[in-house]
This record gives structure tokens, C-alpha cells and sequence, in this order.
């Protein structure tokens, strides 16, 4: 439970569907609030944690709060840091799911004798040839499948998604009528919750030592046309902050870590036909063997494009795309839909 109104409603609806409930709430890290620093907005703060234990007595339920804080540092933020400094772009929400939201949580509902666990995740689980998927929320402005890829069928197994049928507007309004007005009309947060204000430059600074350290802006062919602050200040297909003026719209193209580089280029430049995933997890190679066609996304707001996939090994693909897609990032995600279902996904690589 988050103390937001998707956790909330979740918990008003199996109540009324007659389950047994018992709360969680994690608190996975230090929030910056109570250095008084400024204030935050998240999950995990203090003051949502509050909330979910203040909704689930109002409701009727046990609540209990679990400190994962070392854990999550250990799983979550050591690898936003590191992928950073290695010239990627993470995306932290799926390794919390994985390891976190389900892993930490799944161990915990097995300690308290819990069937199932639920969450306020926008996403259908379907059974399909001995295989459990997931598969798109009735909202698709909502639908969170691509942050889920790595759950496994252990997981699936023991999951609910109750809002997986509802949009957010039936969501706000349901809570409304069951007296959770306030809670309703929250704004709703789209920053990583540990890190303050959406800032992750400011964030890096103040948790790697000798962070800043300048290099060179080159183009395409190489050419140095100017001086950067340091690779890690920058993502692929970054146009604005660039702080550098060339006479036409300049991207980043490419981030070279080793050399210290970053490469400008034009928006044409971000286009690519393929890319190399590692890590990956395939629910079912067989479904690919005779039709290796996929739809695959390779960002949580990007429309999924038609590709192949060249299985390389058991945890790396090459994806071919039937139209060149843009702004391929490291370290992002790609995940694979094959009849509406998530069959798969992996880790770019490049």
C-alpha cells in the first residue's frame, strides 16, 4: 500500500470481495523530508506510509510497515549509480518490481500465511498453454506491463491485479463514493521516489565521489566541437541543457564512458533498425521458433513496433525492427508482445 488511491481502492475491493487483508507498506529509503531539505513527493515517504496504515484502519485491517531500506539500496539504487556511471540510462522501477515489490513481499506474505499478494498495478494476468502472461490494462494511458516484464511464473502464480479491468477515472470515482475524497484527488507523482525533485544530475553528485569531469562534445565523424560536463549528465537522445550551440538542433547520439565522449548529431541519427538485448527472459522460446514476429516497446511511453527476434543465446537477442525506431537507449528496457501477451524482455545493450 502506497497510501494512494490505487493501493486504496485494491484494498476496498477485495474487502468487499470478501478477502482476509493484511497491509504493507515498504520503506525502502531515507526520504529527503526528514532532513528538511524540501518537500517530496513518492511511494515509500514518510507521510504515504502514514496514509496507508491511517486508510487500512479506516477500512479494517492489519497494516505492518517493512524497512527494506539495505535491500533496496543494494538492488535498486547501487544499480541506478552504477548503470549511470556506465554511460546507460536505467529504468530502477523494474528491478524494484522484481526484487522488491514481489520479491521482499512474496517472502513476507509467506511468513503471515498469505494466498496471494495484490497491488495497485494497472495490468491482466491470463493463462495460456501451461504459461501464465501478463497482458495490457483496460486503461492503455495507465497499463504498466512494461515495468513487470521480469516477474516470473512463481510470482504471476501468486499475484492480483484488481484494476487491471479499470481505468483511473473509475478508480478516483470509486474511492469518492467509498469516502476517500482526499485521497482521490491526490496528484499523483511520475518521479523515481528516491530521487528528489526528478533531479537524478543532483542526485549522482552527492552519492559518487569525484563526480564531475569534463569532456569532449564530438560529432558523428569525431570532430571535438566542444567541452562537456561529464558523460554521465547526459541520456540518449537529449536536446535540451546541452549548453553548447552547433547552427541546428543537436541530439545525443551516443555516450562513450571509457573515452568520456558524448556525440551530437541530428534527430535522423536516433533512428535505428536493430538492437542487442542481454539479460534477457523469454516466458516460451518455442512460441518463436515458427513465428519469431513480435511487438516490441522499447520505452514505457513509446508504441510498440513490429520486429523480429534473432535469438543470439538464452539471455541476449538481436531485435530487427520493420520500421526504424527512435532514441534506442542503454540500460532502458525492451519488451516483448506477442498476441497482446508479454512473452518477454530484456536489457539494452546497444
Amino acid at each position: 500500500m502506497s497510501g494512494g488511491v490505487d493501493s486504496t481502492v485494491v484494498a476496498l475491493l477485495l474487502k468487499r470481495e470478501g478477502y482476509d487483508l493484511v497491509g504493507v507498506t515498504f520503506r525502502t529509503y531515507d526520504s529527503i523530508k526528514e532532513s528538511c531539505l524540501a518537500k517530496e513527493k513518492g511511494c515509500c515517504t514518510i507521510e504515504s506510509i502514514m496514509e496507508a496504515k491511517h486508510t487500512a484502519e479506516k477500512i479494517g485491517f492489519e497494516h505492518h510497515i517493512l524497512d527494506l531500506r539495505d535491500t533496496f539500496q543494494q538492488c535498486v539504487i547501487h544499480n541506478f549509480i552504477d548503470e549511470y556511471m556506465h554511460g546507460r540510462t536505467p529504468n530502477p522501477c523494474v528491478l524494484c518490481n522484481e526484487h522488491i515489490k514481489w520479491g521482499e513481499l512474496i517472502r513476507f506474505a509467506d511468513d503471515l500465511q498469505c494466498d496471494y499478494i495484490a497491488t495497485g498495478h494497472y495490468a491482466q494476468i491470463v493463462p495460456r498453454q501451461n504459461f501464465l502472461y501478463l497482458t495490457n490494462a483496460t486503461d492503455n494511458h495507465k497499463d504498466q506491463t512494461y515495468f513487470l516484464w521480469r516477474l516470473n511464473q512463481q510470482q504471476l502464480e501468486r499475484t492480483l491485479f484488481p484494476l487491471g479491468a479499470w481505468t483511473k477515472n473509475n478508480v478516483k470515482e470509486y474511492a469518492t463514493q467509498a469516502g476517500f475524497t482526499f485521497t482521490a484527488q491526490k496528484k499523483e507523482s511520475q518521479e523515481i521516489c528516491f530521487v528528489p525533485q526528478n533531479d537524478y544530475r543532483t542526485f549522482l553528485r552527492s552519492n559518487v565521489p569525484n563526480y564531475d569531469h569534463k569532456g569532449h562534445f564530438i560529432l558523428q565523424d569525431g570532430t571535438v566541437v566542444g567541452e562537456h560536463l561529464g558523460f554521465q549528465n547526459y541520456t540518449i537522445g537529449q536536446r535540451k541543457g546541452l549548453g553548447i550551440a552547433l547552427g541546428f538542433p543537436a541530439y545525443v547520439t551516443h555516450i562513450n564512458a571509457e573515452t568520456n565522449e558524448v556525440t551530437l548529431g541530428h534527430n535522423e541519427d536516433l533512428f535505428r533498425t536493430s538492437l542487442i538485448a542481454t539479460r534477457c527472459s523469454i516466458r516460451d522460446w518455442n512460441w518463436l521458433q515458427d513465428d519469431p514476429t513480435v511487438m516490441a516497446r522499447i520505452r514505457y511511453r513509446s508504441t510498440p513496433t513490429e520486429a523480429k527476434v534473432e535469438k543470439i543465446n538464452e539471455t541476449t537477442i538481436c531485435l530487427h525492427f520493420a520500421t526504424p525506431v527512435w532514441g534506442v537507449t542503454p540500460g532502458q528496457s525492451v519488451v516483448l508482445y506477442k498476441d497482446n501477451l508479454v512473452i518477454g524482455g530484456g536489457f539494452i545493450e546497444k
